[in-house]
């Protein structure tokens, strides 16, 4: 059984999509996209699946324990975590007060220390299991406006392979994945020039999909995978290859 956290969103859609079509049962978490994330459960019920919609908000500790016990109780058994929820605001450096840093590190880092510990505990009885964060090329190439979200998503890279070091004697593997620009809808709407540059600039010619980043998440979880940990899977369709100068 596989938890995707923030799979209200496009991207922990994507993934929890490629879960199911793999033959998982999936807990689909969400914090306010609940439409999203009961219509993301029919889809897969409709395609033959099993799935379940879980809310919490992964900002407060208890809650993240909550809902690893709630996820592993259904099924009876949590074998993957994808830790993809968080927030991706823009602000200047200049201009950010500590709350504000605070608005993102707690989502995208704190939250993915509490659901792993969390996770570890069942997974360890378990005999093993598979822990994966989605972090960002952003944690190795900053971008304007976005420190403390490269800052959080740098702090995930590092926590996976911290984690990976540590609980690797539980059978427990843990991985990131970091994305690069990924579409979804309107996105050439809001950001137009954004999406030229990428477009212009990235090897494989295209944005990325949320089904690539579903299917590198199902890869790291799988059998396939048992000797990889405590390593980031870049996903970006080859930018991250563009010479910076």
């Amino acid at each position: 059984m596989a938890l995707i956290t923030g799979a209200g969103g496009t991207i922990g859609r994507g993934i929890a999509l490629r879960f199911a079509a793999a033959g998982a049962s999936v807990v689909a978490h969400y914090r306010t996209a609940a439409d999203a994330a009961r219509e993301l459960v029919r889809q897969i019920e409709a395609d033959g699946g099993s799935a379940l919609a879980l809310a919490a908000d992964l900002a407060v500790e208890e809650e993240c324990h909550r809902l690893v016990a709630d996820a592993a109780a259904w099924r009876g058994r949590l074998t993957a975590l994808v830790n993809n929820a968080g927030v991706q605001p823009t602000q200047g450096l200049a201009d950010m007060s500590l709350a504000d840093w605070r608005a993102v590190a707690d989502p995208n880092v704190h939250s993915v220390f509490a659901c792993t510990q969390a996770a570890v505990g069942v997974m360890r009885e378990a005999g093993g299991g598979s822990v994966t964060h989605i972090a960002s090329i952003e944690a190795a190439r900053p971008a304007p406006l976005h420190a403390h979200y490269c800052a959080a998503k740098a702090a995930v890279v590092m926590h996976a392979r911290s984690a990976a070091l540590e609980y690797g004697a539980y059978g427990i593997r843990v991985n990131s994945v970091s994305p690069g620009l990924i579409g979804r809808p309107g996105l050439e709407d809001d950001w137009p020039d954004g999406v030229r540059r990428w477009q212009e600039a990235v090897p494989a010619g295209r944005l990325g999909r949320p089904e690539d980043i579903g299917d590198a998440c199902v890869f790291l979880a799988s059998p396939m995978a048992s000797w990889i940990t405590g390593h980031d899977l870049v996903v970006d369709g080859g930018i991250s290859a563009r010479p910076t100068w």
